[in-house]
């Protein structure tokens, strides 16, 4: 053991220490360290938004309006996606490989429904390097027809293999089709041979790049950089890139509209429904109802406690513990889609499509306890401020509320508006699912998946 003294003495110099600096001491309840409201710019037409987070490392990202709702063809958001980081008039793709790898970075591009994203996460002093090389990428990227042929058309054509392997992704396309038809219902994979052997070339990619990298169609924005010296290397770094797009297209700009209807797909590879109604635009968008949200939580059917269903509806009453039901809202700059997953046997999913009805009419009703509202209302509060908080989902909302309203997208203002959701919203909510068209995706046996209308659903 220890001697008396020993230990009389480190409680003494704690004590000096914390005395010292007491800006250090703070509860189990304080919020660290670091703010989570983005400070937004524009420099030189370019809009920007960084948050300082405390930490060795930066997550920057070019937040582009060019994802598939927005392409004027099909497959030309996947082909520039696939393009990005390789070669530019300034550097090679083995150059941007080698120096990321030497500065311990991690680079790659994405798209969504609605957004083009270039990513970069690298340590904080690396700060000046991204920023220029984003700029270098949005201004400067080559398009080779042998780049395409050899490299990028290969990822396009395995997107489209894992498109057609997966029943759920096809029935989650399949809703936004119907809901959306064209904008938000274009899917974001390859869904047919059809984009990459009529459609795509070099050319067209290129053509697209320079819409997708004029400064009015998208942001930066970086996590874990001082805004100050992020303002000064975005107003340096993108002097190059076009102020205004070669084209305005038009396309994916009128205001989305929602239709619904229901589709049938038979899969041998297994079984998926999706069951879809009008939901919530993001926090920037003007179509913004915090009570889906909370809807979405209280219907469910994915636990957030292990070994336990859960306290969502969905989760104590789906046909089985093996089949995976969950309720997302998926949200987007004008519109959203709050749909239903359910995956499983034939069998099991159709006993669950039943189930998720049966749902909806119950909080419709008034049919759900106190407890059971203030538990979804919790759930919604907090995937709501850990979507703001998680780097990837905070940048990519923010970057595109920036493009598309100016406004960046602030967590603690969603967390409000969630707090004030009455019960009473959140059924009026629920009622108007079941009195409105409603959009049904069935694909894998379609002998057992039951109609929209054996549901009891209009579509």
């Amino acid at each position: 053991m220890f001697p008396r003294s020993t230990v009389c003495r480190g409680a003494q110099s704690a004590v000096r220490r914390s005395a010292v600096h007491p800006a250090q001491r703070r509860g189990l309840a304080a919020p660290a360290s670091g703010s989570f409201q983005y400070q937004s710019g524009d420099a030189k037409g370019v809009k920007f938004a960084s948050r300082d987070f405390a930490g060795p490392t930066t997550t920057l990202a070019l937040v582009s309006k060019a994802g598939t709702r927005y392409q004027p063809l099909p497959g030309l958001t996947e082909g520039l996606a696939a393009f990005a980081f390789r070669n530019t008039e300034r550097r090679s793709t083995l150059r941007i490989v080698r120096e990321s790898e030497l500065l311990g970075a991690e680079v790659r591009a994405y798209h969504t429904r609605e957004n083009l994203v270039l990513e970069a996460k690298f340590l904080r002093d690396d700060l000046p390097y991204y920023v220029e090389l984003l700029g270098e990428v949005a201004s400067q990227s080559k398009f080779d027809q042998y780049v395409y042929k050899e490299e990028v058309l290969p990822l396009i054509i395995a997107a489209h293999k894992r498109f057609l392997a997966n029943p759920a992704e096809m029935a989650v396309n399949s809703a936004h089709s119907l809901a959306f038809h064209r904008g938000l219902g274009n899917p974001t994979a390859s869904a047919s041979s059809v984009p990459y052997t009529q459609y795509l070339n070099a050319e067209a990619i290129e053509y697209f790049s320079k819409i997708a990298y004029a400064k009015s169609n998208f942001a930066v924005v970086a996590n874990g950089a001082e805004h100050g010296e992020f303002s000064q290397w975005v107003n340096q770094f993108f002097d190059g890139v076009p102020a205004a797009p070669i084209e305005q297209t038009g396309v994916g700009a009128e205001q989305t509209k929602y239709f619904g209807g229901e589709e049938r797909i038979a899969h041998a590879g297994g079984n998926a429904v999706v069951l879809a109604f009008p939901g919530s635009s993001s926090f920037t968008g003007k179509s913004y109802k915090p009570e889906v949200a909370v809807l979405g939580s209280l219907l469910g059917g994915q636990s957030n406690v292990k070994w336990s269903p859960g306290f969502s509806i969905l989760g104590n009453t789906k046909a089985s513990p093996s089949t995976y039901v969950k309720t997302t809202s998926a949200i987007y700059s004008d519109a959203g889609l709050l749909y239903t997953s359910i995956v499983g046997s034939a069998q099991n999913v159709a006993k669950s499509a039943y189930a998720v009805v049966d749902a909806i009419k119950k909080v419709a009703a008034g049919e759900i306890s106190k407890e059971q509202f203030a538990k979804a209302k919790a759930a919604a509060k907090f995937k709501e401020l850990e979507n703001g908080q998680d780097t990837k989902a905070g940048i990519e909302l923010t970057g595109s509320g920036l493009v598309n309203n100016n406004q960046a997208y602030q967590i603690d203002e969603v967390a409000k508006a969630i707090d004030g959701v009455s019960e009473e919203a959140v059924k009026k909510a629920a009622a108007s699912l079941l009195e409105n068209k409603a959009t049904v995706s069935s694909v894998g046996d379609l002998f057992v998946l039951p109609f929209a209308d054996e549901l009891g659903l209009k579509v």
